[in-house]
């Protein structure tokens, strides 16, 4: 609630000082996106790199690209005729280290020269931990692609949806009543207990195994929606894992949460989570 209300407030107060100063929005900073080159930049891991090159050229449709190296990034960072596709790490306030990886859009600018986390920022999703992926990124990057460019179309057309996330998303699960959820093992917590799953695990919400959930995703399969969780392999004081579900066919990004993980709540979908969604539907 209390992001909702820096969202509004922030709009509010652009209109208002709209005659005395122009504002410029999130909106306005990425409107010329589909004009400008994009820039993916490569990681120096071989496979994954070869895979994202691969998924770029097939997939993206929404601007000019081209692949260019870090050293390269390092020289045309802070050229604003540039928007970049990097992998990028992050470090929460109270983490040692940084846990997860995520595909980061970045535009080129003056203020590269402070750091990464200076840039404009027009959306980063998380793709894999750190220290030990689960290869389970290379069957939902192609999703992960169409799901950045629904974003950043979206965010061009409206603030609230540059600045609200990806986390906008989770209000799509409540048209999702007549699809079938494929819950990975892997991807439920310690909460999700078989007394759990014998009063939520009904009407197309069923609990698979990995190599089920990702044939649906490889095979595009039609109203089959599919867990992604992305966490830490270590998760230590701070850290947090990222739920999604992310429709097999079109790629639709219905469900965008995360938590901290604690003694309390481990990694995967809670039961917080599962009540929300088999609620809405």
């Amino acid at each position: 609630m209390k992001k909702i209300t820096a969202i509004v407030l922030a709009l509010a107060f652009s209109v208002i000082a709209y005659g005395q100063a122009q504002i410029t929005t999130k909106k306005v900073k990425i409107e010329d996106f589909m004009e400008k080159t994009i820039k993916v930049v490569t990681s120096g891991n071989m496979f994954f790199d070869q895979a994202l090159k691969d998924e770029v050229m097939n997939r993206w449709r929404i601007s000019p690209f081209e692949f260019c190296t870090l050293e390269e990034f390092e020289t045309l960072k802070t050229d604003d005729s540039y928007y970049f596709m990097l992998v990028t790490k992050d470090r929460f306030k109270r983490e040692k280290e940084a846990g997860l990886a995520y595909i980061s859009i970045l535009k080129g600018g003056p203020a590269a020269e402070k750091g990464l986390n200076r840039m404009l920022n027009v959306v980063s999703i998380p793709i894999m931990s750190v220290k030990n992926p689960s290869g389970r990124e290379f069957i939902v990057l192609p999703a992960i692609l169409d799901i950045l460019q629904v974003h950043i179309t979206r965010s061009m057309e409206k603030d609230l949806v540059a600045y609200g996330g990806l986390g906008n998303y989770t209000m799509n699960i409540s048209s999702t009543d007549d699809m079938n959820i494929l819950f990975v093992e892997e991807d439920l917590s310690d909460e999700i207990t078989e007394d759990v799953r014998n009063v939520y695990f009904k009407n197309g919400m069923m609990s698979v195994d990995m190599d089920t959930a990702d044939m649906a995703m490889e095979e595009y399969l039609p109203r089959t929606i599919v867990s992604f969780t992305v966490a830490p392999d270590e998760a230590g004081k701070g850290a947090y894992c990222y739920k999604m579900l992310i429709d097999a066919k079109t790629h639709n990004l219905y469900y965008f949460r995360k938590h901290r993980i604690t003694k309390r709540f481990g990694k995967g979908f809670l039961l917080e989570d599962i009540n929300r969604i088999a609620t809405s539907r």
